[in-house]
């Protein structure tokens, strides 16, 4: 059985004491993920956002939080508030847990969240940064804890995600116990998790097939020999492109749900790109066409991005792409 403190569901990635600095992520995602379209870069922060001003404003915060009424604090530093008691059983330092929380800065910004994220958290308790460790070890299931984390039982002067917490702050969580698990219990619902995650995703699967045989039967819809299917809007006369031509299109793109990923109408503005960095049926497809003609195509997930999705997350697993492309012009010189 996989080990659960090395499993893909352990979430809380921005919690873990050992978490990696994301400096080397790229600031781009994708069209049709093969269209590559800028991402609106955060200005840089302040460098006074780490000086002593930062610092101090940051101290004052746990000065003043530590007179409210129902705030403790331990002889770490952590304080912690009692929102709601439950009566289960506590965690263990070597155990695991399963929480709901929001994490958010002194000034009410939020950088992580399990609710956002639409599931709960399971984690090692001894994985995690001191103060949220600490916290932990303080609760019973069906605790609710409002928990105000110094810095130095956080991520220190350093901060951490690559910016995303800056040095000297000081976090705030909304911390609500769940469950507490052993490393068996741990195990044996990772395992659940990967299975049903299976199973949902072998159903979709089915269901993504069965959307294009029922759609190769639709009047107007051809198939090719590789299972990409197209519609004709509109025809035109115009140059074709090879599958190393750079293309100007408009476009959008749905799932068969009818939800829309991507559309260049949308931002106004057609994309250029070249035909052999997309997605393959992308690169069929618009070798189909003449510059002025409007198409709308039906991709395989073997043709799109296949078992895994995008890495967006906004298409799924063994997800079909329609996409409405209008060719508007064809570069013939070769794409460098």
């Amino acid at each position: 059985m996989v080990s659960f403190s090395r499993a893909a569901a352990i979430t809380g990635v921005i919690l873990l004491a050992a978490c990696s600095d994301s400096s080397n992520d790229t600031n781009t995602e994708t069209a049709q993920d093969g269209a590559v379209q800028p991402v609106e870069t955060p200005e840089p922060k302040d460098p006074l956002s780490m000086t002593e001003a930062y610092t101090l404003e940051n101290q004052q915060y746990l000065e003043t939080n530590l007179a409210k009424d129902g705030v403790e604090v331990t002889e770490s530093g952590l304080q912690y508030e009692v929102l709601s008691k439950g009566d289960g059983e506590s965690p263990s330092a070597d155990g695991f847990v399963t929480v709901h929380y929001r994490g958010k800065f002194i000034d009410g910004r939020e950088f992580d969240s399990s609710h956002a994220r639409g599931e709960p958290a399971t984690f090692p308790v001894g994985g995690l940064i001191p103060g949220f460790t600490e916290a932990l070890l303080l609760m019973q299931e069906g605790d609710t804890f409002q928990v105000t984390i110094p810095s130095e039982l956080a991520y220190g002067v350093n901060g951490a995600g690559g910016g995303v917490i800056p040095g000297n702050s000081t976090l705030v969580f909304e911390l609500e116990l769940i469950e507490a698990l052993t490393q068996q219990e741990a195990d044996e619902l990772q395992q659940r998790r990967i299975e049903e995650a299976q199973a949902q995703a072998e159903a979709f699967k089915q269901e993504q097939l069965a959307y294009l045989e029922q759609n190769a039967k639709n009047d107007g819809v051809t198939t090719t020999e590789s299972g990409l299917q197209y519609r004709v809007i509109e025809e035109s006369e115009g140059a074709k492109p090879t599958g190393l031509s750079k293309v100007t299109v408009h476009y959008s793109g749905k799932l068969t749900n009818g939800e829309e990923f991507d559309s260049s109408y949308k931002r106004g503005e057609p994309a250029s790109f070249p035909l052999n960095g997309v997605i393959k049926g992308w690169t069929e497809g618009l070798q189909l066409m003449n510059e002025g003609s409007k198409y709308e195509f039906f991709i395989p997930f073997d043709l799109g991005y296949g078992e895994r999705g995008s890495g967006s997350g906004s298409i799924p697993p063994y997800a079909t792409l329609i996409f409405t492309v209008e060719l508007i012009s064809v570069d013939s010189r070769p794409a460098e």
